[in-house]
């Protein structure tokens, strides 16, 4: 229950003042212990009396009897060519009321916009059946460090405007949701065909082949060096819808997930700080943190990698 913080009594109190009434404490002392007036001392006591201990809880506010309220059927009226995406101006017209009770109405139902009217998008999630048939790739670029900056104190005059950018490489794949990442100077095509062959590699070491990539339309997934990177390595280049981040959402969702838990964790003194730090994230990530996609188990568990690899692989 909310209670206004200047409230003199609470149901607790009121019970306490008709307790003190009833067992022979003058009305005037036991409403003056309870800074409150004589008159609501009787309020109190009368409602106990009437109800017992149920009328010593608030009432709600709303009046027994709205006679100028708008009538249902209106009401039902108001909602119908609404959702025909009628204008408020034009429904108050047609039926008679103006234009405030209509969006009045409007809103209470959260039909007051018309973007609102428009039915929820359907997302049609998918998911590879093996690890390693679509590797999604992206590039998330971080604030290069070389102090604590306003992201930790809260204070936008610790921001330094001259200390440049890094760049985040992020792959991770479909059907397992294991991860890679790089930090590198910058989104280059030299870049990101370095990642790229660093992923793979990364990913034979699991016993993953690879055998397709996912990317944004950036340009430098676009050059002919990823292309040529991408035959080379025998792999299928397939691109997100443009201007439709969510197509690449898992790649996207990772990216949240590194600078919560890793890029913005902690307070960093310098950059190669937060670069030593990965790593030993990125182990986390893929070994032990559970992750809800997959029932709460950690990525690695739907490798199929048998005790010796295990062994060799965690240390």
């Amino acid at each position: 229950m909310d209670v206004h913080k200047n409230a003199r009594l609470t149901p607790h109190c009121r019970a306490l003042l008709v307790e003190r009434i009833l067992k022979g404490r003058i009305k005037a002392q036991a409403a003056r212990e309870l800074a409150v007036s004589v008159r609501t001392a009787d309020k109190w006591l009368k409602r106990y009396r009437e109800l017992g201990a149920a009328g010593l809880q608030d009432r709600v506010s709303r009046p027994h009897r709205s006679p100028r309220a708008t009538p249902e059927v209106l009401k039902c009226a108001v909602l119908a060519l609404r959702r025909q995406r009628l204008t408020l101006i034009t429904i108050a017209t047609q039926l008679g009321l103006s234009r405030s009770t209509v969006a009045r109405i409007a809103k209470s139902a959260g039909l007051n916009r018309l973007n609102r009217l428009e039915p929820a998008p359907v997302y049609r999630r998918y998911e590879r059946a093996e690890p390693g048939e679509l590797l999604h790739l992206d590039v998330k670029k971080l604030g290069r460090i070389v102090k604590v900056g306003h992201r930790i104190t809260g204070d936008w005059r610790h921001r330094d405007r001259t200390a440049g950018w890094e760049y985040l490489h992020v792959a991770i794949d479909d059907a397992s949701r294991v991860a890679y990442a790089q930090l590198l100077p910058d989104e280059s095509n030299a870049a990101a065909v370095a990642f790229l062959r660093a992923a793979v590699a990364y990913y034979a070491g699991l016993g993953v082949h690879i055998k397709g990539v996912y990317t944004d339309n950036g340009n430098c997934y676009r050059s002919r060096d990823f292309a040529a990177a991408c035959a080379s390595l025998g792999l299928s280049h397939h691109y997100t819808r443009p201007y439709t981040p969510r197509t690449n959402g898992k790649a996207e969702r990772f990216i949240q997930s590194a600078l919560r838990e890793w890029a913005y964790a902690r307070a960093y003194a310098h950059s190669v700080q937060r670069s030593a730090a990965l790593p030993t994230w990125l182990h986390g990530y893929n070994w032990h943190r559970p992750h809800m996609s997959l029932a709460g188990q950690p990525p690695t568990s739907r490798l199929s990698l048998n005790r010796n690899n295990l062994l060799r692989l965690h240390t």
